[in-house]
């Protein structure tokens, strides 16, 4: 039988068949998927083949094989840095959601998750979330950013999902697709499900108050079928993305705005760092390309853990250097 797995609960698989059926499915063996060193063999998303089984008088289903994956996006295991986990798979777009505080969602994490997003071939759409609960600072800082992703090529969008403020773009934005939601918890993916789908009724929790963070309400990734021709991925809350290693003379083509300028640098090979007449330093210094991002790149490229940089610090950008 052919299926896609819908939920991942450890060492079971929630599985919907073709004719529409779900199945509790374990696996047998080792599964390994080519050049990719997983903590998780099976990822929601996947495709699989499976047989039913009987012990005694239960029925339980048994993946036999994973077919081949469209794509999927990974992050370095936290304790296991030569691994990666694959947070899902099949995947048409993902909606990373973004809130200025409660908790506050930092440009490196942004990059971070966009580099990899475009590493894996996957449209990435940017939904500011709560922006009825911000004052003019931290509205000031929502169109900061815009201007920088939207500027790049990124789908930038306001939203409220529990004043219900432009939810109908989201859910058109959706339709025929299947889409995945991560953030940071506390950023209100539940909410933001529920109010796209409120017949799924999802748990939700308050931000903790002392520390401004969000409390973990999915534990594993889910996927559902939505009503109106649609399917979401609802994921845990991401403290932080430990980019998997790219190459350091490919990393700058998953930065759209470094990618397009290449042609115009001097060598071929140019990592955009202490290189002479580089396309990239000299649109940096001219204001044409985001401090924020440049710091993100480096950051990467380096190899070093995400570190928290956001608007205050590009305005003194000059005098950190």
């Amino acid at each position: 039988m052919k299926g896609i797995v819908y939920k991942s609960t450890g060492g079971w698989y929630q599985v919907k068949s073709e004719e529409g059926e779900f199945h509790q499915c374990r696996i047998k063996g080792k599964f390994r998927i080519k050049g990719i060193k997983s903590t998780n063999p099976i990822a929601v998303g996947d495709k699989v083949l499976f047989d039913i089984e009987k012990t005694g008088d239960e029925e339980e289903g048994v993946i036999k094989k994973i077919l081949d994956r469209d794509n999927f996006i990974a992050r370095k295991s936290v304790n296991l840095s030569k691994q990666t986990h694959v947070i899902a798979s099949n995947i048409d777009q993902v909606f990373l959601l973004i809130t200025i505080n409660n908790p506050p969602t930092f440009a490196a994490f942004i990059d971070r998750f966009l580099v990899s997003t475009r590493a894996y071939r996957i449209d990435s759409i940017l939904v500011f979330n709560k922006i009825d609960s911000y004052e003019l600072e931290e509205r000031a800082e929502v169109l900061y950013l815009k201007d920088i992703y939207e500027a790049i090529g990124y789908r930038c969008i306001e939203v409220s999902a529990t004043n219900n403020i432009n939810i109908d773009k989201v859910k058109e934005l959706m339709i025929g697709k299947t889409s995945m939601f991560v953030g940071h918890s506390g950023v209100g993916k539940s909410t933001l499900v529920n109010a796209i789908e409120p017949s799924l009724n999802l748990k939700t929790k308050e931000i903790s108050g002392q520390h401004k963070q969000g409390k973990h309400t999915t534990t594993f990734a889910e996927m559902f079928d939505l009503s109106f021709d649609a399917q979401i991925i609802d994921t845990p809350g991401i403290k932080g993305f430990g980019v998997v290693d790219m190459d350091k003379y490919e990393l700058g083509d998953y930065f759209p705005e470094f990618f397009a300028l290449k042609q115009d640098c001097k060598f071929n090979n140019c990592i955009h760092t202490k290189e002479p007449h580089c396309a990239v330093k000299n649109a940096l210094e001219e204001d044409k390309i985001s401090w924020s991002r440049y710091k993100s790149y480096l950051q990467i490229l380096n190899g070093e853990e995400e570190k928290e940089h956001f608007r205050t610090d590009i305005w003194n950008e000059e005098e950190n250097e």
